[in-house]
C-alpha cells in the first residue's frame, strides 16, 4: 500500500517508534526516512565476525562503506555461542528520496510495492566461511534519466553508490524479472531501462551459505531506519568522500543494443577520450573527414573493447593494384597498436587478413616478435573467403551456433569495404575487388548474432564499417556516390590517417583501465577498491603507441614492399605524410593526453 504523506514527513526516531508499536501502515521502509541512510541489519556468533567483516571488505559496493559492528553478548557467558556481533550494512533505499528531487521516478515506490530483489549469477569475492553470489536490486529508470539515475547514486557511496549494471538482466544471470527471489515484481513503462544497484541482502545469501549454529538478519524491504543523513556530507564519510571532485563523476554510456549494454566512465576520463577524437579528426590530408565526424563514436567504441573478451581485428586495402604487394601503410601500424593494447589488457586477439596477403602478414608478425620492440608474442593470423551463406556464422561462432560466438566484438581498420554495387574502390574509383576477400560478410552477419560488436575505422569512406555515415560519403566526399562503403558498424571512427584512429583506441581503453568510475562497473562492485599496481600501470603504458615503436614498425612494412597510399612511395610515409614530423607529432600528442589523464585527478 502507498506510504501516506504524514508518514513519509516522519523523521527515523519516530518511524522506529511506529515500527515497534507494529503499525499496520507499514509493511516495507522504501519510501520512508527521505534524507537518511537505512540499513540492513545482520547479528552473527562472535567466532564468524573476522570472516564476515573479511567477506565486507571483500566485496566493499553491496555490503557499502557504512559497514560498522557492535558486539553483544545474550545470556550471562562471554565468550560462548551467545557472544554476538551485529553488523549494519548500507541499503539503497537510502538514495531514492534524493532520486525523487532529481526528477527520477521510482517505479517500486509509485506502484506501492517493495523493490525487486534479484540473485544473480555473478559470484562475490569469497572470504572465510563466506561465500555467495552477488544479490542486486532493480530499478526501472527512463533512458533520457539515466545519467541523473547514477549522478544522484553515485553521491551516496554509503547506499551502495552508482549502479553495477545498466541493461539486458540476462547479463547478470538474471532470467525472468516476473520473478524476483526478493521483494515484488516492478512494472517497467515504456522507455524505462532496467538498472541494477548492489544490495545488502546478498549478506543473507551469504548466511545462507555458511550455515552458521545461530544468525539473525533484517526482513528484505524491512530496514533499520538510522538518524545517519543520506548527504554525501555526513559526517561519517570518508574524506576523500566527502566533497567528490566533479571529473570523477560517472556518465553513462549506451555499448551495445543486442544484447542492450550501458557502460560507466567518469566525467574526467571522457573529456581526456573526447580530446583524443578531436585530436585524430585533424585533416593534413586535406581529404574533407571532418565532414564524416560523429561525436563519441570512439568513446563507445573503446567502452564496447572494454566489455568484450575476445576480438577479432581486420586491416587491408590494395590500393596499389599494379604494385606487389598493393597493399598501403595505413592500417597496420593501427591494428597492431589496438591488438597489444587490448593484450596486454588480458583480451583474446585474432587478425584476419586476406588469403593472398596470409604469408607476407604472418613473416611481419614474426618480424615484429622478434625484434622485440612492438610485439611480445605471435597473434593468430587467419583467413575468411566465401563459403557459403552459412559461411560467416560458422566463422564468427563455435559449431555456427549463434549462442556461441568465438568473437565478442570485430574492429575494421582503413580495410577496403563493400560499396553498393558489390565492387570495392580506392579513392580514385579504381575496381580493386580481385584483390578483397568477403571479410565484409563478417560485419553483416554479426547485426544478425547477439553479443558481437562491430567498429570502423576510416579516413575516406570507403573503409569496412563506413556505411553508418554512407550518406555524408556519397553526399559530402570525392566520387562518394560511388566509392562510399555500403557495410555499417557498430561505431564509425573517422581520422584524418586510419592509423590514428587505432592509436587513439588503444589510448582510450589505457584511460578506461586506469579510470576507477569504469573499473567499478566492470567488476559489478565486486573486490577490493580498483587500486592500480605501478607494474600493471607500467605495463599498459609499455603498451601504448608511441614514436620509436610505431617508427619500427613502419621501417619493416617498408622492407616487405609495403608502400604509402597516396603518393605509392616505398618510403617512411602514411598517406604521402611523412612520418616525421607529422605522424610523430600526433603520438606525441595523443601520449601527453593519455599519460596525463590516468583517472586520478
Amino acid at each position: 500500500m502507498m506510504k501516506s504523506e504524514h508518514l513519509n514527513n516522519l523523521s527515523p526516531a519516530n518511524l522506529r517508534l511506529l515500527i515497534r508499536q507494529k503499525d499496520p501502515r507499514i509493511k516495507t521502509t522504501t519510501g520512508l526516512a527521505n534524507g537518511y541512510q537505512q540499513a540492513n541489519v545482520v547479528v552473527l556468533p562472535n567466532q564468524l565476525a573476522d570472516d564476515f567483516h573479511a567477506f565486507c571488505r571483500s566485496n566493499p559496493d553491496f555490503l557499502s562503506s557504512q559497514t560498522c559492528c557492535r558486539r553483544f553478548t545474550f545470556g550471562s557467558r562471554p565468550g560462548s555461542w551467545s557472544d554476538m556481533v551485529c553488523f549494519y550494512l548500507g541499503c539503497s533505499f537510502g538514495f531514492e528520496g534524493r532520486l525523487k528531487e532529481a526528477g527520477v521516478p521510482v517505479r517500486n515506490v509509485e506502484q506501492g510495492k517493495n523493490v525487486s530483489m534479484y540473485r544473480t549469477a555473478v559470484p562475490c569475492v569469497p572470504a572465510g566461511a563466506f561465500s555467495c553470489p552477488l544479490v542486486v536490486t532493480m530499478r526501472p529508470v527512463p533512458a533520457a534519466l539515466l545519467d541523473a539515475a547514477v549522478k544522484v547514486t553515485h553521491l551516496n557511496p554509503l547506499a551502495h553508490g552508482a549502479p553495477v549494471h545498466v541493461g539486458d538482466p540476462a547479463l547478470l544471470g538474471i532470467q525472468d524479472l516476473s520473478r524476483p527471489d526478493y521483494g515484488d515484481a516492478v512494472e517497467l513503462q515504456p522507455g524505462d531501462v532496467t538498472v541494477f544497484w548492489a544490495c545488502g541482502v546478498t549478506a543473507i545469501e551469504a548466511i545462507l551459505s555458511s550455515k552458521p549454529p545461530l544468525a539473525f538478519s533484517h526482513s528484505p524491504g524491512c530496514m533499520f531506519l538510522t538518524d545517519i543523513p543520506d548527504s554525501p556530507t555526513s559526517t561519517i564519510t570518508p574524506p576523500t568522500e566527502a566533497k567528490p571532485h566533479p571529473e570523477l563523476t560517472p556518465l553513462c554510456f549506451q555499448v551495445s543494443q543486442n544484447p542492450l549494454l550501458y557502460s560507466l566512465v567518469s566525467q574526467g576520463t571522457v573529456a581526456k577520450i573526447r580530446q583524443l577524437e578531436v585530436m585524430i579528426g585533424e585533416d593534413p590530408g586535406e581529404r574533407g573527414i571532418r565532414a564524416l565526424f560523429v561525436q563519441d563514436e570512439l568513446l563507445r567504441s573503446c567502452l564496447a573493447l572494454s566489455h568484450s573478451s575476445s576480438v577479432a581485428i581486420t586491416t587491408g586495402f590494395p590500393t596499389h593494384y599494379m604494385h606487389s604487394p598493393p597493399d598501403e601503410t595505413d592500417g597496420p601500424p593501427g591494428a597492431i597498436a589496438m591488438a597489444t593494447m587490448l593484450l596486454s589488457l588480458g583480451k583474446q586477439v585474432t587478425m584476419v587478413t586476406d588469403r593472398r596477403a596470409l604469408e607476407m602478414n604472418r613473416a611481419i608478425i614474426d618480424e615484429s616478435v622478434r625484434t622485440g620492440e612492438i610485439l611480445k608474442a605471435v597473434i593468430p593470423l587467419v583467413t575468411f573467403e566465401d563459403g557459403g551463406p552459412d559461411a560467416a556464422r560458422h566463422f564468427l561462432c563455435h559449431h555456427g551456433d549463434p549462442n556461441k560466438p568465438r568473437f565478442d566484438h570485430l574492429v575494421a581498420i582503413e580495410r577496403s569495404g563493400r560499396a553498393a554495387d558489390g565492387n570495392y574502390y580506392n579513392m580514385r574509383a579504381v575496381n580493386i575487388k580481385h584483390l578483397v576477400d568477403p571479410v565484409d560478410d563478417l560485419f553483416i552477419a554479426a547485426k544478425h548474432i547477439p553479443g558481437i560488436g562491430t567498429t570502423g575505422i576510416g579516413d575516406g569512406g570507403n573503409e569496412l564499417g563506413m556505411g553508418k555515415v554512407k550518406e555524408k560519403v556519397q553526399s559530402l566526399m570525392p566520387k562518394g556516390g560511388l566509392i562510399a562503403c555500403e557495410v555499417p558498424a557498430d561505431h564509425a571512427v573517422t581520422a584524418g590517417v586510419s592509423n590514428w584512429g587505432g592509436y587513439a583506441v588503444a589510448c582510450g581503453l589505457y584511460l578506461l583501465h586506469t579510470c576507477p568510475a569504469h573499473l567499478r562497473y566492470l567488476r559489478k562492485g565486486l573486490g577490493l577498491e580498483p587500486v592500480t599496481s605501478t607494474e600493471q600501470l607500467q605495463d599498459w603504458t609499455t603498451n601504448l603507441p608511441s614514436v620509436e615503436k610505431e617508427e619500427s614498425f613502419l621501417s619493416t612494412l617498408v622492407q616487405f614492399g609495403i608502400r604509402s597510399g597516396k603518393t605509392g612511395h616505398l618510403a617512411m610515409e602514411v598517406d604521402g605524410l611523412t612520418f616525421h614530423p607529422t605522424h610523430s607529432d600526433m603520438i606525441t600528442r595523443l601520449l601527453e593526453v593519455t599519460r596525463g589523464g590516468r583517472g586520478a585527478f
